[in-house]
Order: C-alpha cells, then structure tokens, then sequence
C-alpha cells in the first residue's frame, strides 16, 4: 500500500513537472500575433538588423517570456500589450544565442508610469543613519523582481542608440545573479573561465573608476563605477546598443561579452560614420 501511496505521489510530481512544459509548447505552436510583432518591429531597434532566423529565436523568447512572467501595473497604471511585449522583447535580446532559460529566478515585473520613490538608509562617517527617498527608474530584485519605470522604457524605444537601456539594465542584473551573487560574475558554463572574465572586467571597471573620478568622457556610463554589479549592468547596455564604440574603445572587454551572449550585436546595425555624443548619467537602483 505505501509503495502504491509513493508512486502516486511521484506520478503527481511528474505530472506538476510536465503541464507547463505542455503549456509551453501549446503557447510556441501558436502564431505570434500581428499586433506584437508590430509593436517588437516599433520599438525594438535591434530587430530589423536581424535574420530571419534570429527573429525567428526573439520571437520564441517572447513567447515565452510571456507566459511565464506576471506584469503588474503600480500607481494606477494599467499594463497594455506594448508595455508588456516591449519590455520582453528588450529584455530577451540578453538571451539570444544562449541555451538558457528565460529568467529562471523571475516571476514579476513591477511597470510605473514614470521615475519611482523608494526608500533609503543611508549611513554617513559618524555613523549617523539618514533616511531619504530616491527617484529611480528601475530596479532589480534578487527575489524575483525587476521593477521599471515605463516612461524611461519607452523614451529609449527605438531612439539612436545611446548605450542607456533600463531594461537592458535591470534584466542584466538578473543574469548576474544566476551565478548565486550579484557581483559582475554571471554564471559562465566552466569555472576557468571566470579567471579571464576577472581579468578582463576588472582591468575596465578601474578605468571606468578612473574616468569618473577624473570626469573624463567614457562609452561606459559613469554609473557602472558605482560596483562590479552596476559595471556589468551598464556594460551591458553598452553592448546591445553601442556596439562598435564599444569595440573600439574597450576590445577585451567587447570580445568578452560577444563569448558570453553569444552574439555580435554590430550586425544588427550599419557601421558608424561618426559617433553620437554620449547621453547624460541616470540612476538605476541597488541591487537587492
């Protein structure tokens, strides 16, 4: 009878384990619809510097993305399909050419209509505690949430590439995390490899430190001086929509990020005549 009792019970587990592959594969077999993909060819820039086939893979991505994560509006906000299509498909040109999953640690995504308040502690040299609040416009959480304001979503919709995405940003932080901390070190398939990526995004965030501190003109946002995690972040963003100032001014560090998502995202654009003068800071949050 026990053995009767264990084996129903592990039916009931496989079972839990395959209804959302099923699902999954239901929402895949489905064609995308028209709307979405209007709203991906609108603002997503990328995407038209693709192949059929990477298009084909974003897509998918999306899908997916879709169906596994919950949008919920804060401040009154209602959450629309181009709010929700807009920011998965930013958020999975991360993805593309990886064999990952789609933000396995994320369930939600929390969308403000504009820049948020949150509140912080700060602690100064006498060791005096100040509460503040904070403007932001994105944050990431180490328990499964990312929150963005939408209206920097969209302000950066499809605009010539400045290398400041808050989607791109925040979703990054997500990637980072996967490797069980939030240091700059995302989970990189083999451990010799972190050796190379040490070396290599050290050698640029001390130059990155170097120019922020001296105010010298950077493809990096100053902002990703602020730690190894915000480093990565920002040379994230860098690498989806500057890529070949990136690769001209940081090579290695290019180099390394094209062996990491596994794509080259200098196709996906026409080669520079000039370069575009870089955007002013914005403020991301901390990491939690």
């Amino acid at each position: 009878m026990e053995a009767l009792v264990l084996a129903a019970l592990a039916a009931l587990a496989a079972l839990a384990w395959l209804v959302p592959r099923w699902r999954l594969r239901r929402a895949l077999a489905q064609p995308f619809a028209p709307q979405w993909l209007a709203i991906i060819e609108r603002n997503v820039g990328q995407y038209h510097g693709m192949g059929q086939e990477q298009r084909g893979e974003l897509v998918r991505l999306v899908q997916q993305f879709l169906l596994q994560k919950k949008f919920v509006g804060c401040a009154g906000l209602e959450v629309t399909d181009e709010m929700r299509v807009t920011i998965a498909a930013q958020a999975c040109l991360l993805l593309m050419g990886r064999p990952t999953k789609v933000f396995r640690a994320l369930h939600t995504i929390l969308v403000y209509p504009g820049a948020f308040l949150v509140p912080r502690r700060q602690v100064d040299a006498a060791g005096v505690v100040h509460e503040e609040r904070q403007d932001l416009l994105g944050e990431s959480w180490g328990d499964g949430r990312v929150i963005l304001s939408w209206d920097h979503v969209r302000r950066w919709d499809n605009e010539v590439p400045h290398g400041q995405n808050v989607v791109l940003h925040e979703f990054a932080h997500q990637l980072d995390s996967e490797s069980g901390s939030n240091n700059g070190a995302p989970w990189l398939g083999a451990r010799e490899r972190y050796r190379r990526w040490s070396e290599v995004l050290g050698r640029n965030f001390e130059s990155l430190r170097a120019d922020a501190w001296y105010g010298q003109h950077s493809v990096l946002d100053h902002y990703g001086a602020n730690s190894p995690a915000e480093f990565f972040a920002v040379a994230t963003e860098s690498f989806f929509e500057q890529p070949y100032r990136l690769a001209a001014r940081h090579p290695d560090l290019f180099d390394e990020f094209v062996a990491y998502f596994r794509v080259d995202p200098r196709a996906w654009f026409p080669s520079p005549l000039a370069e575009e003068p870089h955007a002013p800071g914005v403020v991301y949050g901390q990491w939690h």
